[in-house]
């Protein structure tokens, strides 16, 4: 049963003292800096201004960012979307993965910094606004067990589970495995990295019921040549989803594109 009316005010006027309260004993910080903020979970002007949102131009496939919209071809494509149509429909990011963007996800990611997931989850939100709209479900981006023993946490099924609650789709935390360690990534081609990936993802017979038929928000942390989100987009298809759409904080720019014609 839906809540009544009073009640939502209810929680919601508790909510505003529990965070009132939380204020007067923890002055709220930039979640980049210690620069004074108004308001917990956000950041200095300072700070945000060193973000940078992906916008138009991008690619129409898979989201990487152009410097102008004549870097564009045939559909609006990047000419690796060209080249090779990746398995997944479409791609989104919110931030250009540059040094703004590092100052949130690097602390998230490997610094405990899990109260920086909700502030990334709202810009995800905005950027993969249609995304989410016509997602079945979320599932995130899994780690191998043993880095997840090492991390004590997945910070791709934070965002997951933040963007579900954002916008009331179900999300399933364990519906892909990493069946095998992958060596880390940063530094290798497109075509090394889909080598190390392929085969390296799985999922439960119990959670292919829950594909198939369906279409799948994949989410992750940072999209860099795309060839995760790509294996990850092939065991969800060949499960039986009817489409894979992928969203992460921040893509890594094609340094192809980003030199002038």
């Amino acid at each position: 049963m839906p809540p009544s009316a009073p009640g939502r005010a209810l929680r919601q006027g508790l909510a505003r003292l529990g965070l009132g309260a939380l204020d007067a004993l923890l002055p709220p910080h930039c979640l980049s800096c210690e620069a004074p903020v108004a308001r917990q979970g956000t950041q200095c002007a300072d700070c945000f201004r060193q973000l940078t949102r992906i916008t138009a131009p991008f690619c129409a496939h898979c989201g990487v960012p152009f410097l102008h919209a004549g870097q564009a071809g045939p559909g609006g494509l990047c000419p690796a979307c060209l080249a090779r149509p990746p398995a997944f429909a479409e791609a989104r990011a919110a931030l250009r993965y540059d040094e703004g963007a590092q100052r949130l996800i690097l602390p998230f990611k490997h610094a405990d910094r899990t109260e920086l997931a909700p502030a990334l989850a709202v810009m995800m939100a905005q950027s993969g606004a249609a995304l989410l709209a016509r997602a079945d479900l979320l599932a995130p981006v899994p780690l191998h067990w043993r880095r997840l023993l090492r991390r004590r946490y997945n910070q791709a099924a934070l965002l997951a589970g933040r963007l579900a609650a954002i916008s009331e789709k179900p999300c399933i935390p364990d519906l892909l495995r990493r069946s095998r360690a992958t060596p880390a990534l940063g530094d290798r081609g497109a075509a090394e990295r889909a080598m190390l990936l392929a085969g390296a993802f799985t999922l439960s017979a119990r959670a292919a019921a829950r594909v198939e038929g369906r279409r799948v928000l994949l989410v992750d942390d940072v999209m860099t040549s795309g060839a995760t989100a790509e294996a990850c987009a092939l065991t969800l298809l060949a499960a039986g989803a009817t489409a894979v759409d992928v969203l992460a904080a921040a893509r890594v720019p094609d340094p192809r594109l980003q030199r002038e014609a």
